[in-house]
């Protein structure tokens, strides 16, 4: 074949959408970011949209916000308007699946295309500078008095920091049915509650703070993972005596009726945005582990999440 007749050709199957998203020349990809903007997933969303674009694997990103019921209403819009779309993906994590256990939605993580886990990241719950409360044990101490005094702010119900609050409760003989959690639609409104005195402690992945914590407005009282972070000084809330440990991964889904070679293109895409520079700047910038789990063994995976939170919410009175 002619090297000219060649070209027109790939550029008739480019147009048609024959070709697979990683082939094309020219890739504009449309974002679902199922919060409001200042969350993890927004966050995680616009930094892999900025690493795509400068290692030049896509054009351009249209980024959406949706936010509210733990990302379980912008799932149902990408559900309505992405069908069939290769070039839409949309950001998700363990508070989604939390999210869908408690509110039971008619729409729910089997109607689109599972793609990649590529993060993880553990909660580090903080409080206002000025709190009279200066460690986890001041707030534990407070919450066995009197548990409603407690304003417990983090993402929408069923997200992994009410999921650890209710968890606290259990280990220091709480009713966690009377964990006072204030519910945000974003990781935006939560900063602000906090930086306001409006909740008494917060919850969060350590990137959404960590400006605030670095600035002297928040003071960080401990952190979910089972060992200290590299380079931050937060005790964790085992070594203070509390037996909460949680992550929160996050991932992207594909959209609803897509082939299954546009889910290997954009599975390929994920993997090789995962291995640029940019990416290894966001991790490093965010402080997220990188966790990068496809085909199979992400789907086995998600299966696997929901069974296990479904028993910690059910232990932590929260279904």
């Amino acid at each position: 074949m002619r090297r000219d007749t060649f070209l027109k050709s790939m550029a008739v199957m480019a147009a048609a959408g024959a070709l697979p998203l990683s082939a094309r020349a020219a890739t504009n990809l449309k974002m679902m970011l199922p919060a409001n903007p200042g969350g993890g997933w927004d966050g995680t969303g616009r930094a892999l949209g900025k690493a795509l674009i400068d290692a030049k694997l896509v054009d351009t990103v249209q980024y959406e916000n949706k936010g509210g019921a733990a990302g379980v209403i912008g799932l149902a819009q990408f559900v309505n308007s992405a069908k069939g779309d290769p070039n839409a993906m949309m950001v998700m994590g363990a508070v989604m699946l939390g999210g869908i256990i408690t509110s039971k939605p008619a729409v729910g993580l089997d109607k689109v295309t599972p793609i990649a886990r590529i993060t993880s990241e553990y909660n580090v719950f903080v409080v206002p500078a000025d709190s009279p409360l200066k460690t986890m044990k001041d707030v534990v101490t407070q919450m066995q008095k009197d548990p409603g005094s407690v304003k417990w702010g983090g993402g929408s119900r069923g997200s992994t920091e009410h999921i650890c609050a209710s968890m606290l409760a259990t280990k220091v003989n709480v009713d966690p049915k009377k964990v006072n959690y204030v519910a945000f639609r974003g990781g935006g409104e939560a900063t602000a509650a906090i930086l306001g005195g409006n909740v008494t402690i917060g919850g969060s992945g350590y990137s959404e703070f960590a400006e605030y914590i670095a600035a002297g407005k928040m003071r960080a009282i401990g952190v979910t993972s089972e060992k200290r972070l590299p380079g931050i000084n937060v005790p964790t809330m085992r070594e203070q005596g509390y037996d909460v440990v949680l992550g929160n991964w996050r991932g992207v889904y594909g959209a609803p009726g897509i082939t299954a070679e546009q889910r290997a293109a954009l599975t390929d895409l994920i993997i090789k945005v995962t291995k640029t520079k940019g990416w290894a700047d966001a991790l490093e910038k965010n402080q997220w582990t990188p966790a990068v789990l496809t085909g199979k063994a992400f789907d086995e995976f998600v299966d696997n999440e929901f069974s296990s939170l479904r028993g910690v919410m059910h232990l932590s009175g929260m279904l």
